[in-house]
């Protein structure tokens, strides 16, 4: 290795397979599709192999790791984006058409995560960040390379859009009003 250490056998097993599950899970919930994050996570594991002799012993492995997951994540969606542009046709939009669902009796995980699918990017990394994976603000803000208020605000807009859409969700579906709206009602008779 011209720069970096000398790593031992097992040593990189050792530091990076614990956190495959949440890598995995994290990778599901940005994608959205269990294959391409199974191709993600297996071009994340090797890229940190490959670098694995400019890790440093005792830091944290698992931001390490999140931080070359969202590295791979944003050059697979750059490469996807090319992709998508160079398709045209009816094709592409019969694949990419959303198919409308009957309304549930109750409210669902499905519901919880197609609110999540809803956010930009840019938020629902941040709130699986800190919600899902309860990373700190300071962890999250080395691996996505964004100053920690803009950690704090991303997820701040990422909640409130969450608190909307699932507010929104309950009164079309089960006729539940806003407390907040209720009380505007009341103050007006």
């Amino acid at each position: 290795m011209l720069f970096g250490r000398k790593t031992e056998p097992g040593e990189f097993e050792a530091a990076a397979m614990p956190h495959m599950n949440d890598l995995f899970r994290t990778a599901c919930g940005l994608l959205g599709n269990r294959t391409e994050a199974e191709d993600l996570i297996q071009d994340v594991y090797l890229n940190a192999w490959r670098s694995f002799h400019r890790f440093e012993p005792g830091t944290n492995c698992r931001a390490w790791m999140f931080k070359i997951l969202f590295h791979r994540l944003h050059h697979h969606r750059r490469k996807w984006y090319q992709m998508r542009l160079l398709r045209e046709g009816e094709e592409f939009l019969e694949e990419n058409l959303p198919a409308t669902e009957p309304i549930p009796e109750k409210i669902s995980d499905k519901a919880i995560l197609a609110a999540i699918d809803k956010l930009a990017p840019e938020f629902r990394e941040v709130l699986l960040l800190a919600d899902v994976e309860e990373f700190a603000y300071k962890e999250i803000a080395a691996m996505l390379d964004v100053p920690v208020g803009t950690v704090m605000s991303r997820l701040s807009r990422a909640r409130r859009q969450m608190r909307e859409r699932l507010t929104e969700y309950a009164r079309d579906s089960y006729g539940i009003a806003n407390v907040r709206d209720e009380k505007k009602v009341e103050a007006a008779l």
